[in-house]
């Protein structure tokens, strides 16, 4: 401002000496001086208004991006002003990516999540959150907590406002046929907020049960055996018997100890399947070989079942030229053998001496293939078909303990498909017998017409 005054009046007193009198008083000059300068300083500060105004034009703007082109002073604070204000956007933008990814983060958690604000009103939750809760993120944000879980347990959980335990509650989804349960813990921050974490933990608590009942099971499967021996034990140790009685009582014995040594060595090879790796599905075995070792063990246990009774049971194999014709199976053959071991005996267990067992290879269309025991024992209630596999269920556990069943059998035979990406199916009408059937997917069957090998097989069955 002070040079444009200057100047102005330099102006002012040239244009008046050449213009006017030259030889015109100091004084004159000097007004003319002066009133240059006034009027260079209106000129100056109508200009500087005018830049203001266009910055004041562009602050007020939603949009800041066209910043006007100014010089001056101006023009530095509008300079400066863009610097910072591209520095703020780039601020914020950071801080939105660092919360969009820790959102991020909290929605893809397992466990459900949600954040509430000093009063108990929902401000986030995520998905998992939703479904366990019953939530909608947008329609339930600023919601209470507390009217939309109306679980009395929680409801108390919350009202008492100690938050150091969990909660183990009923989830939204449980149904009596499948129950869920949820542990749900609140935790305090920021200034009275809160977190809200869920945990599905129905598993768990399934587990824990199945641990329960595995415990309580095995310790009456082995009570029962082990007060036999101890009361046969003290009764050969207190009292004179004779020979035949002592024979007759070692015999129970030998049962007995028999029966638990049955029980361990199911109980190990469920162990066994549960800890190794899985079949590999490069090592093939011969369905001819399987299904005649499954025949001479099943041959051997139904005389040896049925070694009082008037007629043995009717056993029914698959010929030889179809079994050349199965082709192979991928897995561990020592585990198929005990599945297939296991559907033979309960099938013989179960059905009465002169009863029928059949026992089918089939190819399916699709290149899967189908191994079927069909029995004609008692049959099985539908009641109990959906806990069959379930390790010591019995749908009669006094015949079972008299055919010298474990409970296991069933369950061995559930792992054993499991690791083999096979199928276990199971029909059954009472009074009309049983079915249960083995489906492996088409990539564990190689199928190939193996010629020479069904003479071979017939001369096996001849001797056998």
């Amino acid at each position: 401002m002070l040079a444009s005054q200057m100047a102005g009046a330099l102006l002012g007193w040239w244009l008046w000496t050449w213009f006017g009198d030259a030889r015109a008083s100091a004084a004159a000059q000097g007004v003319a001086a002066l009133s240059g300068a006034f009027v260079a300083g209106w000129i100056w500060w109508l200009a500087d208004s005018w830049n203001a105004m266009r910055l004041l034009s562009w602050l007020r703007q939603s949009e800041l991006t066209n910043a006007p082109d100014l010089n001056g002073i101006w023009g530095e604070a509008s300079v400066r002003m863009r610097r910072w204000l591209r520095q703020s956007v780039q601020q914020v933008q950071q801080g939105d990516q660092r919360l969009n990814d820790i959102l991020s983060a909290l929605q893809a958690s397992p466990n459900g999540v949600v954040l509430l604000d000093a009063e108990g009103r929902i401000e986030w939750c995520n998905q998992i959150a939703e479904r366990q809760f019953g939530f909608d993120a947008q329609r339930d944000v600023l919601q209470s907590l507390g009217n939309l879980v109306r679980d009395p347990e929680f409801s108390a959980y919350y009202a008492a406002q100690d938050f150091s335990r969990d909660l183990v509650m009923q989830g939204r989804e449980s149904t009596p046929s499948r129950p869920v349960r949820l542990s749900v813990q609140l935790y305090g921050y920021g200034e009275g907020r809160k977190l809200l974490l869920a945990r599905d933990v129905t598993a768990l608590e399934q587990a824990e049960a199945m641990r329960r009942d595995f415990v309580a099971n095995v310790s009456h499967e082995i009570r029962t055996p082990l007060t036999v021996l101890v009361g046969f034990v003290e009764t050969l140790q207190t009292l004179p018997l004779e020979p035949e009685e002592r024979n007759r009582y070692l015999g129970l014995m030998a049962q007995q100890a028999e029966r638990m040594q049955h029980l361990v060595e199911d109980l190990l090879a469920l162990s066994r399947l549960e800890g190794s790796p899985l079949p590999s599905a490069n090592e093939w075995v011969s369905v001819s070989h399987l299904m005649q070792r499954c025949e001479n063990e099943a041959r051997g246990l139904s005389a040896m079942l049925t070694r009082k009774q008037a007629q043995p049971h009717a056993l029914s194999f698959p010929p030889a030229d179809v079994l050349a014709e199965a082709g192979e199976v991928a897995g561990a053959s020592a585990e198929l053998q005990s599945a297939f071991s296991n559907l033979l005996a309960n099938a013989m267990r179960y059905t009465p001496a002169g009863g029928r067992i059949e026992v089918t290879w089939q190819t399916q269309p699709d290149g899967s293939a189908r191994f079927a025991v069909k029995d004609s024992g008692p049959g099985i209630d539908p009641k109990h078909l959906a806990r069959l596999t379930e390790r010591f269920y019995r749908v009669d556990r006094s015949r079972s303990r008299d055919t010298g069943g474990t409970g296991l059998g069933l369950a061995i035979v559930k792992h054993v498909l499991q690791r083999h990406g096979a199928k276990l199916g199971i029909a059954s009408t009472p009074g009309q017998g049983s079915e249960f059937s083995v489906t492996f997917p088409a990539s564990r069957i190689r199928v190939g017409t193996v010629a020479a090998q069904a003479p071979a097989l017939r001369a096996e069955r001849r001797a056998a």
